[in-house]
């Protein structure tokens, strides 16, 4: 399919009911707004409801992104779901959200890289679709990051929350410079310390509970991120004062005004959506996209850089026409 591009036809997002404040979180643990506002730039997270599983987050993001993008369910015919909190340890949860959405033809499978896991996603659907696997995709970044929380520990129960983003991809052939027009993606499995959850099904037959060294992990997050943009841009031609905006994963605000001053690029031109919901993993970038094309910030033609970090370490980008 040569001259085939991969463009966003919808966007589409999903949070809880139910928000927890910073106040609440102190009365769980030993904190305070104020040490979490000024360490992480998080006010509020959205926590899922007891029975309201990954899949069912995903779904509403799912079905959020085909009504924006004008299309039925029934006209996809593959369905990834970036996920590290599955609904279970198989079948897939992308097969279940298949399922919930009606959708009773192509294919349907999970990708794993944590919170980098939607940008991975972006590289595949668009392989996938350039290479002729699929014509429509849907991809939805889906976590319930509250399930694997140690809620004793301050310095990790306080980051995080739950929450769905999800974007239809399409093959066009007369798209013009729209699309998606490069794709990066990194790992490094020494990291695997700084960043991991202490169970799984083939070590301790448990779930286990996120632990993070988070010194080591914001040090690493500003130099691979930045590293990554710069590598995405250099195999395009194009620049930092380019990219009209930068769409990251929502892991902690400090981190990204260092990525932003590292690379140069105006704060401004950086969508900041963790202080509403805090770090929702593969979530976290699709999230803060709907937002930035609902209220109207990306529009038509904007070129749009993503980008995240998750455990693994894993890291990558995308540069995208809209």
């Amino acid at each position: 399919m040569s001259g085939t591009r991969t463009v966003v036809k919808g966007v589409g997002a999903y949070l809880p009911a139910r928000i927890v404040t910073n106040a609440e979180m102190a009365k769980i643990v030993d904190t305070t707004d104020d040490w979490i506002v000024e360490r992480t730039g998080i006010m509020q997270r959205h926590i899922a409801a007891e029975g309201e599983y990954t899949s069912d987050l995903a779904t509403a993001a799912g079905r959020a992104a085909l009504e924006n993008a004008g299309m039925d369910a029934s006209s996809i015919d593959m369905v990834l779901v970036a996920t590290a909190t599955p609904d279970e340890t198989f079948p897939a949860t992308a097969v279940t959200v298949q399922a919930k959405l009606g959708i009773t033809g192509g294919a349907a499978f999970d990708l794993q890289a944590v919170c980098s896991g939607f940008v991975y996603g972006f590289a595949v659907a668009d392989n996938l679709i350039r290479g002729g696997l699929a014509k429509n995709i849907l991809l939805i970044g889906a976590e319930t990051f509250s399930r694997i929380l140690d809620w004793e520990d301050r310095t990790t129960c306080v980051l995080f929350g739950d929450g769905a983003g999800a974007v239809v991809l399409s093959g066009e052939t007369d798209a013009g410079d729209r699309g998606i027009i490069a794709n990066k993606l990194r790992s490094d499995g020494t990291k695997h310390d700084l960043l991991y959850v202490d169970g799984g099904p083939s070590t301790t037959q448990t779930v286990g509970k996120l632990r993070m060294r988070g010194k080591d992990v914001f040090k690493h997050a500003v130099t691979n991120l930045a590293d990554i943009v710069e590598a995405v841009l250099q195999d395009t031609g194009l620049s930092p004062s380019d990219i009209d905006w930068i769409v990251p994963h929502q892991a902690n605000r400090r981190i990204l005004d260092a990525t932003a001053k590292k690379l140069g690029v105006d704060p401004d031109r950086v969508v900041v959506t963790v202080h509403d919901h805090g770090n929702t993993s593969a979530a976290s970038v699709p999230l803060a996209l709907e937002r930035a094309v609902r209220d109207g910030r990306i529009k038509r033609g904007d070129l749009v850089l993503l980008e995240a970090m998750g455990g693994g370490f894993t890291w990558g980008a995308s540069l995208v026409r809209w």
